[in-house]
């Protein structure tokens, strides 16, 4: 099915570049308007009804119209997508929203990434809390919470609630002659879902219950998503979730986590305001006990921090780089070097040296633009790219491997780490093909640095074109 619509035009003006993601009766997808100028990109969700009687469809289409509504009013928040359209086509339903460029939560907790400092997880609840409040206080209850479905917006580094799963209700329920609706499944994701949730009746506690397994994993590392057949660590005889052993937290934020994540939802905070107000009240005293003590250091490395400051934070005044002979654009910060290549054996064309630091800085992060011949399609080219990384990168491992989007075409993302000598390196690799040619971009850092500048990397590769 992914690839019969791929190419494909829905509604009249979404054409379908690439798969985001899917399950058993829904399926989302980059697109991009092909009505509006520039033909900017949007995020597709396709569902399809479990059954096609007529109950069931009209039942169908009445959910879909009021999830629509509940969507265009969330839509008005700056940290939710817009909705741009809805509608029905060949019994299936459409709901088209705003792309949001950045990463998922799950790039920056384990076990892709190690668990956070106290004070990181205070923030983390903070800044979720802060968007759900505008949620609850329109009565709605996202119900699947969890780290895909929170996005770190690359404009501003703020988080971006996405895919809530009401809307999916449509999908997962079949309606009798008689009009009773049987849900077939719960909405929601094992690991991050409740026991009422689980049960078909969610609350709004419901969904700071799932904040709070988020603020557990980013603090101890457990991964819930992958525990469940094992069984989640509990109490004997309360049922609630054992997690304080795993790691070294004050008493103040371990009590907090324990009460979002409570068995029994009535002794859960029963809102996101309430949930916000506690997390702003522990935040407060970790901030006083901490100011003094800051103020002393901030002093002494003030030069220090503004150095990294002008070696990290983008400049307006972006400079732009184009190569006629290989066909492609893209925009680099001025205070980067570039260095210009064209090695024939190696197919790199331009590489981007992020400013040194200091002078022991013996490495400079870096990001690369090849292009070379490649006769064979982009899933075939796949397996290819990350066979040659393991046989040419000393102590290669795999993170993740994801479609993405490249100059508005459809691509394959690696994330990946390996050894140069004594430095251990960790690489984001995108590419694309067009016209038996392979359009490649890696960005390339130490591990402590990796995440200081992949906002600008991602920047930098957003701004790429091929002409």
């Amino acid at each position: 099915m992914v690839n019969l619509m791929l190419g494909q035009t829905v509604g009249g003006r979404y054409q379908i570049l690439t798969q985001l993601g899917g399950g058993g009766f829904s399926t989302t997808f980059i697109a991009q308007d092909i009505q509006r100028p520039g033909n900017p990109q949007c995020v597709v969700k396709q569902f399809k009804p479990l059954s096609h009687d007529p109950y069931t469809l009209q039942e169908a289409k009445r959910l879909f119209q009021l999830e629509a509504v509940t969507l265009e009013k969330l839509g008005k928040h700056d940290q939710i997508p817009q909705l741009l359209a809805h509608f029905e086509e060949n019994q299936e339903f459409y709901l088209v929203q705003e792309f949001i460029p950045g990463h998922d939560l799950c790039e920056e907790l384990p076990p892709l990434k190690q668990p956070l400092a106290e004070t990181q997880v205070i923030k983390l609840l903070h800044e979720i809390l802060e968007v759900l409040v505008f949620v609850h206080q329109q009565n709605v209850i996202h119900r699947d919470i969890k780290p895909a479905n929170i996005r770190r917006r690359t404009s501003d580094g703020k988080i971006v609630l996405i895919d809530f799963g009401a809307v999916k209700q449509m999908s997962v329920q079949k309606t009798s002659v008689d009009g009773q609706i049987n849900m077939t499944v719960a909405i929601g994701t094992p690991g991050y879902m409740p026991s009422e949730q689980a049960n078909q009746v969610p609350k709004l506690s419901s969904d700071i219950y799932a904040v709070g397994i988020i603020g557990i994993q980013a603090l101890t590392g457990i991964n819930f998503p992958h525990v469940g057949s094992q069984g989640l660590p509990r109490h004997p005889e309360t049922g609630e979730i054992e997690w304080r052993k795993q790691v070294k937290v004050s008493p103040k934020l371990a009590n907090l986590l324990d009460k979002m994540v409570r068995y029994d939802f009535r002794q859960r905070y029963q809102s996101a305001e309430e949930a916000l107000q506690a997390v702003k009240k522990i935040s407060s005293k970790a901030l006083n006990r901490t100011i003094l003590i800051g103020l002393g250091i901030i002093v002494a490395i003030m030069p220090v921090i503004i150095l990294l400051l002008q070696a990290i934070i983008p400049k307006d005044n972006l400079l732009s780089y184009t190569n006629d002979s290989a066909g492609i654009k893209i925009k680099y910060p001025p205070n980067w070097e570039r260095q210009d290549i064209q090695n024939i054996l190696t197919q790199e064309l331009v590489t981007f040296l992020s400013p040194k630091q200091n002078d022991a800085n013996n490495f400079q992060d870096k990001l690369t633009i090849n292009v070379g011949k490649f006769a064979g399609t982009l899933d075939e080219s796949k397996n290819l790219f990350i066979q040659e990384i393991k046989n040419t990168l000393p102590e290669a491992n795999i993170v993740s491997t994801s479609t993405a989007t490249l100059a508005n075409k459809r691509a394959y993302q690696l994330i990946f780490t390996g050894k140069n000598e004594n430095t251990r390196l960790k690489n984001l690799q995108i590419w694309t093909l067009k016209d038996e040619q392979t359009y490649v971009i890696t960005y390339t850092a130490t591990i402590d640095d990796y995440d200081k500048f992949l906002p600008l990397a991602e920047k930098m590769i957003q701004s790429f074109e091929i002409e």
